[in-house]
């Protein structure tokens, strides 16, 4: 039987795919030569071809939860393959749209040294201003807004359970989320930890602003109404 037919989207912030994430970061991973295999916890484990990078589908089994949603994907980077110290972790629920995911894993992947940071915060919000997002009135040197104040982008404390390999307590990390409609809930949030290097974020966050529109099968209930959908042709 086929699918419901596809018809393209925007904005993409708020374009969630719940239900391919899976398959569409997976075709990716695959694509760029990471290794896979599955896990005595359900889980899918992608590797790079350096074994500096590592991706893992924990949606069937990680007990995580970003704004109440269950995390979707784990990814993680460490600075030597033989250590078994992840220097950062990034996590990511369903409902992110997967081009920013994608993008994102494909900026890791280009990276000889995945762990090392070479850019500063302000290239995160300056990827965002480019796609014309906004800085935040109260915040301007660490959050910016869509244009439509239904996503943001900050960079604060992150969650106690998000790991690091700097110990230090009460350390900054970028953090995203959608929140299209009061009252419905987070329809996605990524968390980014300390140490996840700014150029990283900023492929994210310059994927997640982008205007371009997105190909979709179905739309998220809670954004329906803030999306505009372009038929196909």
């Amino acid at each position: 039987m086929p699918g419901p037919p596809q018809f393209w989207v925007t904005p993409r912030h708020l374009a969630g795919d719940d239900g391919v994430l899976a398959d569409q970061i997976g075709a990716t991973l695959t694509g760029a030569g990471w290794r896979m295999w599955p896990t005595s916890r359900s889980t899918l484990l992608y590797v790079s071809p350096d074994d500096l990078s590592g991706a893992e589908w924990v949606r069937a089994s990680c007990p995580i939860e970003l704004g109440g949603l269950p995390v979707a994907w784990q990814i993680t980077a460490r600075a030597h393959p033989d250590s078994a110290l992840r220097e950062w972790n990034a996590y990511v629920t369903e409902g992110v749209p997967h081009e920013a995911v994608a993008d994102f894993l494909l900026a890791l992947h280009a990276r000889t040294e995945p762990a090392t940071g070479f850019t500063g915060p302000q290239s995160v919000l300056d990827a965002l201003l480019a796609q014309g997002w906004l800085l935040d009135i109260d915040h301007p040197t660490t959050t910016a807004t869509a244009p439509d104040l239904a996503a943001t982008v900050s960079l604060e404390t992150v969650p106690e359970h998000v790991f690091d390999a700097d110990p230090r307590p009460g350390m900054a990390g970028w953090q995203a989320w959608a929140d299209p409609a009061v009252g419905t809930g987070l329809l996605w949030c990524a968390t980014f930890s300390a140490s996840v290097p700014h150029d990283l974020v900023a492929a994210f966050a310059s994927s997640l602003a982008s205007p371009a529109p997105v190909p979709r099968r179905t739309l998220p209930a809670s954004a329906r109404h803030r999306l505009t959908v372009i038929p196909p042709g």
